[in-house]
């Protein structure tokens, strides 16, 4: 069995890079999230999956390092966010207690799904889902329905657990699929961005602690990682994206939102396949 917890030193040159790529995810992340509530993991996954790519750390669980240390920043800035939410009154606290079972069991289940696939695998299903992201941020208008309200009893159930099986895969919160489900499902944006950060901690909480488990003996990962997660790293970046994202909610109103979700969908594109090109 390895030791869980590898202690291997990096170069002093490497350990900055690496240092460098990790705060610029957290800043760009922070401001991603409070910009367009779709949560940092969209930025942090891919950055710091290049940073241990290029300085040639870690190894074939470089992707599902980046996921699971992306999930614990999403811990900190979640519950931030939800604090904040819940202080203005937005949050239905109602659907966020009768979905939170479920998405928390789904990340769970993603956790696992994905500490059993390959390197490779994890990044086609990243890349796609990215894709849908994208779509949703890039063609449709913030206020498309496609039914009156939420869905009850078996469809809770189901689209609760792929909407955190998804999101662990992914290394992203709520916002993304929880939140684009409530606006489809015809509740005010700001109440899903609102309730989605609570889907988000539970996502966080419950993804990171299936990623430390099945990552558990995993070889090839970075020093200090716990398991599939990165601590110094995700650390650093909750930090910096609990300070930047109430910038960004700042810009956001005062930036044309129209112009920046379709700019910021494009990157996405890019990201997406960024991503699965150098996986595969």
């Amino acid at each position: 069995m390895r030791y869980p917890f590898p202690m291997t030193a990096l170069p002093l040159s490497d350990l900055l890079l690496l240092l460098a790529a990790v705060t610029a995810a957290g800043l760009v992340g922070g401001l991603v999230a409070g910009l367009f509530g779709v949560g940092g993991g969209t930025v942090i996954v891919p950055a710091v999956f290049y940073a241990l790519e290029v300085l040639g750390v870690g190894g074939e669980g470089n992707l599902h390092t980046a996921i699971g240390t992306s999930l614990l920043t999403i811990v900190a800035t979640s519950w931030r966010s939800l604090r904040a939410h819940r202080a203005h009154g937005a949050v239905d606290e109602a659907v966020l207690k009768s979905w939170t079972p479920w998405v928390a069991a789904g990340a769970l289940v993603g956790a696992a799904v994905a500490g059993v696939t390959s390197m490779q695998g994890l990044a086609i299903v990243y890349g796609v889902c990215l894709l849908v992201v994208a779509a949703q941020m890039g063609l449709l208008p913030e206020r498309v329905t496609l039914r009156r309200d939420l869905p009850e009893g078996w469809g809770r159930r189901v689209t609760g657990t792929v909407i955190g099986g998804l999101s662990a895969m992914m290394g992203i919160g709520g916002g993304s699929f929880g939140g684009m489900m409530m606006t489809l499902c015809g509740r005010p944006i700001h109440q899903a961005v609102a309730t989605a950060s609570g889907f988000g901690l539970a996502i966080g909480a419950a993804a990171t602690l299936g990623f430390v488990v099945f990552g558990w003996d995993a070889g090839g990962r970075p020093p200090l990682s716990l398991g599939y997660v990165n601590v110094p790293g995700a650390i650093v970046m909750a930090v910096l994206t609990t300070a930047v994202a109430p910038w960004g909610a700042k810009l956001a109103h005062s930036l044309d939102r129209a112009v920046l979700r379709r700019a910021f969908a494009v990157w996405l594109l890019v990201t997406a396949g960024a991503v699965v090109v150098k996986a595969l």
